[in-house]
């Protein structure tokens, strides 16, 4: 019997599972809906924020030289000097800006041309196992290659035929149909959002990530419940009402332009937020980035123009900001780069998942819901090497359906998932960090490959993590790295020049 499969986005995570749903013609006949005209998901930039022209909110947080290095000026916007610029290659811009200091001379303040030209990951790290990119590509690739990448996947596999596109999920709903387990999935056309048409379907894969779809403060307050699969998360800061100055969620930051000559407060401080403050700084008169990293964490070699604070404890009045070590700032800005609040209001209560804090449970191994292990979730894990994590997910959920993995009793597995999630909070993370992986549960990737019988892709895993902590000890220089494969499971970081001059 062909089962029928309902995947819900098509991003990395849904393309991934139409892949190996629709290699297997015979056992699975997917069904792909995706709100938006193309495949991509968060890889798709849009200037736009809050919602698109068909009212929908942007899914996209990337920044505007996250899309492509070769739109970063190459002067200086904060002083109007032209960078001294050396270029490496095409996609690698460094300068230094000669600041006029008040003794008449000048001081290098060095500004990669393109902080944020390019992904945090080397592309040796985000990559499906068996789908290599252009090798002539460097590793820090800009977005549209990213893009491009996810494209030819979906062209090399046949997918689109599979993906309605422009339709967006409304509900979810479980339903018994002669004893066995079904779901019904309403969706919508986003031009026709008052004709709505239902289907059913023997299993769904949520692919949507859940994270990555948010708003403004003000959206999340206007826009209906069925439009928001996640909003920004902004923490709850003692005196935000008196404050009154430009506040930002990073989901809604494009270029860094309207800060000049301002002061600005970035909290946060994980990879955008590095970011970010990084590209922010060039333009800026000055920068905190308020943030409690833990000691691996710590940032290094950021611009002069740029400090680091403690948590902020409070605002104390209407521009000035109070930290927990007693200092106090003067911002004429808040941007909040402090992730994303999970939500997925598709799901109706008969689902049997419940979220909470920003946990989604009771999901075994992030992935299956317990209580009808038909339902899986494949991309909810933040801070991995996602791809080839995908790809394992996916697999996890097919060996489920073909029934070549047997699962431990529900009793068992909702055991383990409230241990996983005890062990977090006796580590001191928040509830909202249930499904966190880096740096503290690497090992869950190790795991899931055992359980599938996959290669275990530990050389991304181990690359990624050299990378993550390139970026915090070199947030302005790390991209400018390439990454070889030396084998199964093996790698080379080759520094560039400029890193053995500093």
């Amino acid at each position: 019997m062909v089962l029928r499969v309902a995947v819900i986005g098509a991003g990395p995570a849904g393309l991934c599972a139409a892949r190996f749903l629709s290699a297997e013609p015979d056992c699975y006949l997917p069904t792909v809906y995706e709100q938006t005209a193309a495949v991509g998901g968060t890889w798709v930039y849009t200037d736009r924020t809050g919602t698109d022209h068909c009212g929908i909110p942007v899914h996209s947080s990337m920044y505007k030289n996250l899309r492509d290095p070769t739109t970063a000026s190459l002067v200086c916007e904060k002083h109007g000097l032209p960078f001294r610029t050396s270029q490496a290659s095409s996609e690698h811009l460094t300068g230094t800006c000669r600041r006029p200091l008040s003794n008449g001379t000048d001081s290098p303040l060095e500004h990669p041309g393109t902080p944020a030209g390019q992904t945090n990951l080397p592309k040796e790290a985000m990559v499906f196992p068996d789908f290599p990119y252009d090798s002539s590509l460097p590793s820090y690739l800009p977005h549209k290659e990213v893009l491009r990448y996810l494209e030819s996947y979906a062209e090399h596999f046949g997918l689109h035929k599979y993906i309605q596109f422009l339709t967006r999920v409304d509900t979810v709903k479980h339903v018994h149909v002669h004893g066995a387990v079904k779901w019904q999935v309403t969706s919508f056309k986003v031009t026709a959002p008052d004709s709505p048409s239902t289907e059913q379907f023997d299993a769904v894969m949520v692919c949507n990530g859940g994270y990555v779809v948010g708003h403004t403060c003000a959206d999340a307050r206007t826009t209906p419940d069925f439009m928001r699969y996640s909003v920004p998360y902004t923490p709850d800061i003692p005196g935000t009402d008196q404050f009154q100055g430009r506040t930002l969620h990073s989901h809604d930051y494009r270029v860094p332009e309207p800060f000049s000559g301002r002061r600005v407060l970035i909290i946060g401080a994980l990879g955008s937020g590095i970011d970010i403050c990084v590209e922010i700084a060039w333009v800026a008169d000055r920068v905190v980035i308020s943030h409690s990293n833990p000691p691996m964490m710590k940032i290094l070699k950021l611009p002069p123009n740029v400090t680091q604070a403690s948590r902020v404890e409070s605002i104390v009045s209407p521009n000035t900001v109070r930290f927990q070590d007693g200092q106090e700032f003067h911002a004429d800005d808040i941007v909040y780069c402090t992730g994303y609040r999970l939500s997925l209001p598709f799901l109706t209560p008969e689902c049997g998942i419940t979220l909470h804090q920003g946990r989604a449970y009771p999901l075994y191994k992030h992935v299956l819901n317990t209580n009808y292990p038909t339902m899986s979730f494949v991309g909810l894990p933040r801070n991995v090497t996602t791809f080839s994590l995908f790809q394992l997910q996916v697999k996890l959920a097919l060996g489920v359906l073909d029934g070549s993995i047997s699962l431990p009793s529900k009793a068992a597995m909702d055991q383990e998932i409230d241990k996983d999630f005890k062990t977090r909070l006796e580590k001191g993370l928040a509830p909202r960090r249930a499904h966190d992986i880096f740096p503290l549960y690497l090992s869950y990737i190790t795991e899931l490959a055992m359980v599938t019988c996959q290669p275990d892709p530990q050389g991304q895993t181990s690359m990624a993590t050299d990378s993550v902590l390139h970026l915090f000890s070199d947030p302005q220089h790390f991209r400018n790295a390439e990454y070889k494969i030396t084998g199964p499971g093996t790698w080379e970081r080759i520094p560039h020049e400029s890193e053995n001059q500093q």
